[in-house]
């Protein structure tokens, strides 16, 4: 009996061997992995976006195609 139980045990921790190395840390690797590149993605973005408005004065400074749209409108009444 005492052959079965040696060899249970070797199945069992065998098993759990190949469950943290084949599984858990390649997982946690990966994310790992996962939350650095989205750390680098945000960054990046924000960089761009401060580039853009940056180059971009604000709205208020410009005069845009809003102001010219308006002097167009001409208002009229319906004819019934």
């Amino acid at each position: 009996m005492s052959i079965f139980r040696v060899l249970f045990e070797l199945l069992v921790l065998y098993l759990l061997y190949k469950f943290i190395f084949d599984f858990i840390i390649p997982v946690y690797q990966t994310t790992k992995q996962v939350k650095r590149k989205m750390g680098e993605m945000q960054e990046q973005m924000n960089e761009t976006v401060r580039k853009q408005q940056a180059s971009n004065p604000a709205p208020g400074q410009q005069p845009g195609p809003r102001a010219s749209k308006e002097a167009d409108y001409i208002e009229f009444e319906e004819i019934k």
